[in-house]
């Protein structure tokens, strides 16, 4: 913590074992837990609030004002959760009046040159590949992955467990435990991959595809597949929290995609 080539304003509170590289500047306003690594050439600003065990890479931004001429200097924040890796070049700005804070979860992996706008709210274990950028108001569920280059629009929802192409344009909300891909942005099918992974039996695999199968290949619209869902498929986590992403839903989900053949 004491290295000589670096900056930290006295106002800045730094774990004892706090490691920062030389050529990193950190900011007033700032707090970062024990065990976290700062690399070189780092720039931490004000409301930063890093968590514990988290390592930052070099050419990382975090914190900065949001992008957004609105903004007024408003007292917001940036908050990294524990375990979390942002490599090279990521950009993360703070909250506006919205939401406050912006927010990224526990046990992430943001690489190198990702940008996260203000106001968005991240959950655990997701992994943004290369490039990938979130504009504003973004909410964004445990276990996403969004693979390289994938552009989020503001204000939408990725629902947990979905897995995102490389190259995608997401204009409308993403539902929960999903592939997506194509373009226009559309249901490719069920993310069964990742949710073996994480332990997902292969009934509740069957089931989801099954909710999956009645709202995108079956040839009904949004209202129809959802009472149908609910009058034909027995209640369970997974089934309601589909259910709940899809009335909550403001910009409306993707399409289904059907083949021309």
């Amino acid at each position: 913590m004491n290295q000589p080539l670096a900056y930290v304003h006295p106002g800045a509170k730094i774990a004892k074992n706090v490691v920062i590289e030389p050529f990193t500047t950190i900011h007033n306003n700032v707090v970062i837990g024990e065990g976290t690594w700062i690399g070189s050439n780092v720039t931490i600003m004000e409301g930063a609030r890093i968590g514990k065990n988290c390592s930052i890479f070099p050419g990382a931004v975090i914190s900065a004002i949001p992008q957004d001429k609105k903004f007024d200097d408003e007292d917001t924040i940036t908050v990294i959760g524990d375990n979390t890796t942002i490599r090279e070049c990521v950009t993360i700005n703070r909250g506006t009046t919205d939401r406050m804070k912006t927010v990224i979860g526990k046990n992430c992996w943001i690489m190198a040159y990702c940008h996260i706008a203000h106001d968005c709210i991240v959950g655990d274990n997701c992994i943004f590949s290369n490039n990938s950028t979130l504009a504003g108001h973004i909410n964004v569920g445990d276990y996403v992955i969004l693979a390289g280059m994938a552009a989020i629009q503001q204000f939408c929802s990725i629902g947990r467990h979905a897995f995102v192409t490389g190259g995608s344009l997401v204009r409308k909300d993403v539902p929960p435990f999903v592939k997506a891909g194509r373009e226009p942005l559309s249901y490719v099918g069920i993310n069964s991959i990742g949710l073996r992974r994480r332990g997902f039996t292969t009934e509740k695999i069957r089931e989801i595809q099954d909710i999956y199968r009645i709202l995108y290949q079956k040839n009904y619209n949004n209202t129809q597949a959802v009472a149908i869902i609910e009058a034909e498929m027995q209640a369970t986590a997974e089934r309601d929290e589909i259910l709940e992403f899809i009335k909550n839903s403001q910009r409306g989900i993707m399409k289904g995609y059907f083949s021309s053949n």
